[in-house]
């Protein structure tokens, strides 16, 4: 009988580290980020700044083509008209009031987007992190109940808005339910949390997300989509034409 348990232990011992093991920090981050790429999608939004003189809201639209190519529009009376468009290399700003167009670059991209803990840099992070990141999966923890993947990723690349990261993967699903953003350092910019997702498309989408900039006091913003449709005929193209129609 003691042999056999001896036994058993040992082939144990082999196996346990091939299951816990079966998927690794690479893998997991490509199957997070692909969920987050579409060919197309068109969203309606809004984006809620808390701070200690109260709530901001501010709507939007927004298309997106494949990783890279992005058009936001704010809808909202204050900031009507305002556009940010993204394309792979460039980030530009649109105001209509001035018929004025910047281009975002260097220490510009800093800036806070209306007010909010969201950065224009954060809007330029690419969603092929593998070929970016140095990737390590460091284990696994549960988040609000989830199982998820814990993983840190150490930027090998200058263009990431962020040296380093900390990201909570769902085991399931492979949606981000929360990360961390630091310096080269080690000092801790911004949290993000994801609060709501739902089916769309046959994939899981983050519908509702808060973000906190560290770096202020008594402040979070919370992203919403309202709706969102993915895989769909578009009527922008993603050229400095869409900014002044």
């Amino acid at each position: 009988m003691k042999y056999k348990i001896i036994v058993i232990l040992i082939f144990l011992s082999l196996i346990i580290p091939i299951t816990v093991f079966s998927i690794t920090g690479e893998e997991i981050i490509r199957k997070a980020d692909a969920i987050q790429a579409f060919d197309t999608s068109e969203a309606y939004g809004e984006i809620r700044v808390k701070d200690r003189f109260g709530v901001k809201v501010s709507t939007f639209k927004s298309w997106t083509r494949g990783k890279y190519e992005s058009l936001l529009e704010f809808t909202s009376l204050a900031e009507r008209g305002q556009k940010i468009l993204r394309t792979e290399d460039e980030l530009y700003l649109f105001y209509p009031d001035a018929e004025e167009l910047i281009r975002m670059q260097g220490s510009m991209l800093r800036q806070s987007m209306l007010g909010s803990d969201i950065s224009y840099e954060d809007m330029t992070g690419g969603k092929d992190r593998v070929s970016q990141y140095d990737i390590v999966l460091e284990g696994e923890e549960k988040v609000n109940g989830i199982d998820c993947y814990v993983l840190t990723m150490t930027a090998r690349v200058r263009t990431v808005p962020y040296p380093k990261e900390k990201v909570w993967i769902d085991k399931e699903t492979f949606i981000v339910w929360k990360a961390e953003y630091y310096t080269k350092s080690g000092r801790l910019l911004k949290e993000m949390e994801t609060l709501r997702v739902e089916e769309i498309g046959g994939r899981m989408i983050a519908m509702e997300s808060r973000i906190s900039d560290k770096m202020k006091t008594d402040t979070e913003t919370i992203m919403v989509i309202n709706n969102i449709k993915i895989n769909i005929p578009l009527s922008v193209d993603f050229s400095l034409d869409d900014l002044s129609w």
